[in-house]
This record gives structure tokens, sequence and C-alpha cells, in this order.
């Protein structure tokens, strides 16, 4: 056989080859005060996709990773850059609220399956929400509506609310007054971003609160929760939060965090065979403990292992893969416990209450309870799909 058609012929099969490779976007905030955040989300995907042998659903992939800067105009130009030039199969992370609603038009006229590991906001879970766009983290009130229910049941009757002022902690703050029946003393709106919280502590003082209740995620959470120390009012005042004190900020807050009271979907401390497995692998790997951010990441690989192998030979079908993934969360066994998609495309799944004690002279976060069992979020009878 003449060379220049043996030639031609490898050259057509890694042509194929390449073409069967299924390609991943992934974006997320992976610099800057909240980097930890993306970077967790990244390598919880990574270790999934490691574990799988560089295959999701037998398939091999091709993960394209972009950071965001935390700017909705910035993660857009990505967005549009994976869709129109990459031409990829899946958008995986799409960062936080503000940078997800930023892209959110863009990717449902395109059609490409999105996965978003740390956005829920309440306009995608309710008018505008999609088939082809899922959050596999949570609907953005949800952890807040569980430490809502849990602060009503301890009895506390006047509380103070604070978080930053972009989509998700106004969705946070609201789902919190949606099971809290107390009086709220104030309801104050921070910078995104924003390091110093002083006047605000001292606000916060003077208002004279039974417990406050806060969200403020990443690098803002490490200096939220040092001032609220270092001005006595850890031990003064009973300190609620959601993605605040958790396994992004605990390395920094070490005996700081100690007393604070969290809800979330997901923390090491759950005892499942799965999340143990998970945590050890997690550990090994990257010589740190997981945060919730990483279990969204894992969790997205192995939601997209499922729908790979659901979909089979239609994969490359944008409609196909996206009612796959919709099948898909039924099916994978998620590290947090129950998990399935509702109509709207968003989890309905347990939020627990974990407490930070001191153990041995070292900071452990103890679970206390599941305010919220299978819950499913607000907004879904706003939503079209069937």
């Amino acid at each position: 056989m003449n060379n220049k058609y043996i030639v031609a012929g490898i050259a057509m099969l890694l042509a194929g080859a390449a073409e069967a490779q299924f390609k991943v976007g992934f974006s997320a905030p992976l610099s800057g005060p909240v980097a930890v955040v993306g970077q967790d989300q990244y390598d919880g995907f990574m270790l999934a996709l490691e574990q799988g042998g560089g295959k999701l659903g037998g398939q091999a992939v091709t993960v394209l990773k972009e950071d965001d800067q935390l700017k909705p105009e910035v993660g857009n130009q990505i967005v549009r850059k994976f869709i129109d030039k990459e031409r990829v199969n899946a958008i995986v992370g799409l960062g936080f609220s503000n940078v997800l609603m930023g892209s959110h038009k863009l990717i449902v006229d395109a059609g490409t399956v999105a996965i978003a590991t740390n956005a829920g906001p309440s306009p995608v879970a309710g008018a505008s929400c999609a088939a082809n766009v899922f959050s596999v983290a949570w609907q953005n009130d949800g952890s807040a509506e569980s430490m809502g229910k849990f602060m009503q049941e301890k009895g506390y009757k006047r509380v103070y609310l604070m978080a930053p002022n972009y989509q998700a902690g106004k969705d946070m703050l609201q789902g919190f007054k949606r099971y809290f029946k107390g009086e709220i003393v104030d309801e104050v709106y921070t910078q995104v971003g924003q390091s110093d919280y002083s006047a605000e502590i001292a606000q916060l003082q003077s208002a004279k609160p039974d417990a406050v209740f806060a969200f403020y995620p990443g690098g803002m959470g490490v200096n939220y929760i040092r001032q609220l120390s270092q001005a006595g009012m850890l031990a003064k005042l009973p300190n609620y939060s959601v993605f605040t004190v958790d396994g992004t900020t605990m390395p920094a807050l070490r005996d700081a965090a100690v007393g604070a009271t969290f809800g979330a979907m997901w923390d090491a401390a759950l005892d499942t065979p799965e999340n143990r497995a998970f945590v050890s692998a997690f550990s090994a790997r990257y010589k740190r403990l997981p945060s919730e951010y990483a279990a969204t990441g894992y969790d997205a690989a192995r939601l997209l292992d499922a729908a790979l192998r659901k979909a089979g030979a239609q994969a490359g079908d944008k409609r196909a893969l996206a009612a796959a993934v919709k099948a898909a969360g039924g099916e994978f066994k998620s590290v947090r416990g129950p998990f399935r998609f509702n109509k709207n495309n968003m989890p309905v799944q347990n939020y627990y209450a974990f407490q930070v004690a001191s153990e041995a002279g070292k900071p452990t976060v103890k679970l206390l309870g599941t305010p919220l069992t299978a819950h499913a979020d607000s907004y879904q009878s706003k939503c079209s799909l069937p």
C-alpha cells in the first residue's frame, strides 16, 4: 500500500478520535478573594474525571478552564467563546449567581447543556427556567430556608440579617424570611467583595438582636467572621450562616469559627458511604478537606457520567443530552445523600444544620440535624417546563 494512503488513513482516524472527544467548558472565579470557591469546584470535577480514567460515560473528555473573575461581563465572553468558537458539549461551573445571570440568555438561546455548580438564582428556578440549564448545587434560597426554620424552632424572636448586594444575597435573605417568622431587626446589604465590615459590625452591636444570620462566601466570609471574633461578638451573639463557615473558610478561621452554626446541603461530616469515599479521595489527591463546592463539582462530573451513558450515540445532540441529564439526576449516587431534579432543573435534596465545636483542641464540624428533608424550592410553580 502506498505510504500516502497509510498517512491519510491515520489522519482520518486521528480526526475521528478528535471528533469523538466530549468537550466541557469549565468557568468559575479562579482569582481574587473567592478563588478558592472556583478552584474547589474545578478540583472536585477533575477528581471524578481522573477516577474515570479521563472519561465520562465511556467517552474521552477534554476540559477547557476559564476564570470569570466574578465579573458578569467576563463570564459572558467566556460562555460565548465556549459556544461559538470551542463548540463545547456542556458548560460546567458558571460562577456566582450574578455571573450566571449575565450569561443565561446566551446559554438558553444556544441550547447547550449548562450545569451550575455554585448558583441557583430565583429567576432561573422560576419563570426563566430552561430545559438545558441545570443546577447540581442548590436553589439559592434552600440553605437559608433551612436556617430560618432551624432558628424559628430554636425560639429566637429578633434576628439581624447580612449579605452581599447581588442576586444570591437577596435570594438567601428572602429564603430565610420565608421560614423565620420573628422580627427582622435590620436587613443589611454590603458590597460584593467587601473586606472591611467594621461599620456594619458596629451597627450590629448597637441593634442588640437575639442572633445574627449572614451569607458571606469565600474570602468575604473569612473577613466577616474574623472581624466579628475580634469585636468579641462571636462569644456574645449566636451566629448562624450559610456558605460563610465551610470547607473553604475553616482552614483560615480555625478557632474563630468555633460556636458558629451553619446550614448546608453537604459537609465532610456527613457519614454516608459515598461521602466517606469522596472525602478520602479528595483529601488524598489535594491534601486538604473538600468543601461543598468540591462536592458539587464532583457530583457534576458523576451526573455527566450517568447522562452520557444514557445518551449513548446521541450525546452530541443538545436536546438528547439535556433530557439525559434530567433523567440521570434521579439515578446517580450523590455524595450529599438523596438527590433528584425538580421540574425547573433545580435540586430536590436535604438541607442539614451543622455546628463548629472544639474537640481535642481542634475545630470540628458536627451534624446537628436535618431541618429540611427532600426540599423543593419555592419557585417551581413559576416554571413552565413539564
